[in-house]
């Protein structure tokens, strides 16, 4: 084979590649757009302490002296830092270094 007649027939798998491309494509069935959502809620309720958080944040230097802002601080902490703040189906329960982690127990449901 020379080099002409590979180029014709690289030429003709292209057009024929192409070609199939444009059928599939056109008897592809129009789907009507899809809405992405951001995941975020619609509208959120109302927390006074976020609102109070901004505020404080909104204050810049003068927030860490403001007895209010003070106090949202501490709550917003300890929202954060309680014993049952994790989240228990995201995070598992940290095991101690020397533990191997190991799966939960599966729920069996007893004849009675």
């Amino acid at each position: 084979m020379d080099g002409k007649m590979l180029a014709r027939v690289g030429a003709i798998a292209f057009v024929a590649v192409a070609i199939t491309a444009t059928a599939i494509e056109i008897t592809r069935k129009e789907e009507p757009a899809e809405r992405w959502s951001t995941g975020a809620p619609l509208a959120a309720p109302a927390d006074p302490l976020r609102d109070e958080l901004f505020r404080c944040q909104a204050l810049g230097e003068a927030g860490p002296r403001d007895p209010a802002c003070r106090r949202a601080w501490a709550e917003n902490r300890q929202r954060f830092l309680a014993p049952g703040a994790r989240p228990a189906e995201r995070l598992p329960a940290p095991t101690p270094p020397d533990q191997p982690a190991q799966p939960a127990p599966a729920a069996t449901t007893e004849a009675q």
